[in-house]
């Protein structure tokens, strides 16, 4: 007589999951590994290896690179599908998410939708100073970074040149640093015989931070490593500076009872990060509480304390895991959240007990240019070289797909050795573009209406 197969406790359960990055991904993956019928709900199409996009922004790397679809990586898992949609609204007492182009009814919600920048309060400097969180964010960062250059070499006034020539990051954490090391690289390394007018070196970049020190989650000896790698590279590191004002033409600067106006034409933002739209309506919806950061306040295991059947988990997520430390809003993080909700519904549904999460903090690294960079890796400390090749053997290996992972190790040895970058094209800027069109017409009929004057004049006489 043949043994009944066991019923497996994810028959018939639907999860929905709104967002694929590494936490809601990581989690569409293990779920559908364990039997449960996922729905991958997110307004892209392609899972975007967020620490890399600094890479992006200053030509190192192509978008392709760090991207990949999402229905590539789980084409593998039939009971897995993924809808291209935003998510606007949620009903926790019918168990129903709203999208634009209809709703879905789950049984367990994850989100995992992420941070945005935060601007406190001063959303109108994005237009000014856009921040590095999408593949949007990298591609226009690029295009206003090698357009500075571009009109630099066209420029005939040297005070203009000068502030085409000036980089503004504001903000001194990992990301801020990262980029504006990769941009001293740019300029003191790279592209050091691409112009005539003007030498590239001459470019000032300059790093703020409104925090006594840069890097301020390192220990102190790192962050010293650090500002020398920066010095080495150009950039001029200014501390306890608090942006008042960012414009078209620079941004205003607070040093304790003083102000300075740094006159720049590129500002670039890497300070601060506020919850995404739909963590704020999730909020709303469930009555969960916020941390300062604006991020929800979750259970051991990752679910709100009012709704057991809804899980928050990556950087949307404010979570002190069972040793008792924040977990931070690092990409190995979201990707262990991801895979601890599957494993613990899991054994859940199968009257198993359940471990509150626990973070495996391997360490944090920051790279500052080529041969250069930063690292505490379990108390270990190291910098400079050393540290730059560890940095890259784990971005490497984070990578999601095996192809990324040779593409990206390609185009590093090239830039290795040879110094010349993956991708410095200037793509994809309708806004100027038309206003060109604007102006030519304006010209245009400036032209016709003289024209018509002079003909008026023409017939009185």
């Amino acid at each position: 007589m043949m043994k009944a197969r066991e019923q497996n406790p994810a028959d018939g359960r639907h999860v929905v999951i709104v967002g694929g990055g590494f936490a809601g991904l990581h989690a569409a993956r293990r779920f559908g590994r364990r039997g449960y019928r996922v729905t991958l709900l997110d307004k892209r199409n392609f899972q975007l290896f967020q620490p890399l996009l600094y890479q992006v922004a200053t030509g190192s790397l192509t978008i392709g690179d760090i991207a990949y679809p999402q229905r590539t990586l789980l084409r593998k898992m039939p009971k897995v599908w993924t809808l291209n949609t935003t998510v606007f609204d949620i009903d926790p007492e019918k168990r129903c998410v709203y999208h634009e182009h209809g709703e879905l009814h789950y049984d367990l919600l994850v989100a995992a939708t992420g941070v945005k920048h935060n601007y406190f309060g001063n959303d109108h400097w994005r237009e000014h100073a856009p921040g590095l969180k999408t593949a949007e964010h990298a591609i226009q960062m690029r295009r206003r970074i090698f357009r500075a250059f571009e009109y630099a070499e066209m420029c005939e006034d040297d005070a203009e040149r000068t502030k085409l020539l000036t980089f503004v990051v504001v903000g001194g954490g990992p990301t801020g640093v990262e980029l504006a090391g990769a941009l001293g690289e740019l300029t003191r390394k790279t592209m050091v015989r691409d112009f005539r007018r003007f030498r590239s070196q001459d470019a000032r970049i300059v790093l703020l931070e409104g925090g006594p020190d840069i890097l301020p989650v390192y220990p102190a000896s790192l962050r010293a490593k650090a500002r020398k790698h920066l010095a080495d590279l150009g950039v001029e590191v200014q501390t306890s500076a608090m942006v008042e004002d960012v414009n078209a033409e620079g941004v205003r600067v607070r040093h304790s009872d003083a102000s300075e106006r740094i006159e720049a034409k590129t500002v670039l933002w890497a300070a601060g990060v506020r919850p995404s739209l739909f963590g704020q309506v999730l909020a709303d919806a469930t009555g969960a509480e916020r941390d300062r950061g604006g991020r929800l306040l979750v259970n051991p295991d990752c679910s709100l304390p009012t709704h057991p059947d809804i899980f928050v988990i990556g950087d949307l997520a404010s979570l002190v895991d069972a040793s008792g430390q924040q977990v931070p809003g690092l990409a190995p993080a979201a990707i262990q959240q991801g895979r601890y909700i599957a494993d613990t519904v899991y054994r859940r549904d199968r009257g198993k007990k359940v471990k509150p999460f626990r973070y495996r903090d391997w360490g944090t690294m920051a790279v500052i240019g080529i041969n250069r960079a930063v690292g505490n890796i379990r108390g270990w400390k190291t910098s400079g070289m050393l540290a730059w090749f560890l940095w890259a053997f784990v971005h490497i290996r984070a990578l999601i797909d095996g192809e990324q992972r040779l593409r990206v190790f390609v185009n590093w040895s090239w830039k290795y050795f040879t110094r010349q970058m993956g991708d410095r094209l200037i793509t994809g800027d309708p806004t100027h573009t038309q206003s060109l069109r604007e102006a030519r017409l304006r010209a245009s009929q400036t032209a016709e209406s003289q024209a018509a004057v002079e003909a008026r004049r023409r017939d009185v006489a």
